[in-house]
């Protein structure tokens, strides 16, 4: 079942069942929001919605991604990095023990099905920069600023 918020960034759909949400993805094509949520994916829109007002900082959702054991290694790592915080790359591997395996988690990070709630967008390049985003990087900076506006507005400039 999946329903489709409207949100500051774009349309967010949300994919789950009743054992748990298993993808949440921002869409570029325009699509009408849903009128109508099923009662297990009434959570997972109430926090989306709250974290978009600046209400929510942490999500406790029943979360059912799909993925291989390393890529689901790499995403609770990710779920580790503290809400208005970074980590780079290179962090998230040698957390997981491996320095070698940047580039693999970099390809897990980018195939992380649970948009904002694994917050893969508050993972950046080893200098700062932002780097690769599926989202696009005006969405990562945005939510960089939203979860730090303070200091992240003069780390990104474009």
């Amino acid at each position: 079942m999946k329903i489709c918020l409207k949100t500051p960034l774009g349309i967010c759909e949300i994919t789950g069942e009743e054992n748990g949400i298993s993808g949440i993805k921002i869409l570029d094509e325009e699509q009408e929001p849903s009128d109508q949520i099923p009662e297990f994916l009434i959570p997972a829109a109430n926090q989306i919605n709250a974290y978009f007002r600046g209400e929510l900082q942490d999500f406790s959702l029943k979360l059912d991604p799909k993925g291989t054991p390393f890529q689901k290694t790499v995403w609770q790592s990710l779920l580790e990095i503290p809400f208005g915080e970074t980590n780079s790359y290179m962090d998230v591997s040698k957390k997981l023990g491996d320095v070698k395996a940047i580039r693999a988690v970099a390809a897990a990070n980018g195939k992380n099905p649970l948009w904002i709630v694994i917050p893969c967008h508050r993972v950046i390049g080893s200098d700062g920069s932002l780097t690769g985003y599926a989202g696009g990087l005006w969405r990562k900076k945005w939510l960089l600023e939203h979860e730090n506006p303070s200091s992240q507005q003069s780390l990104f400039n474009f």
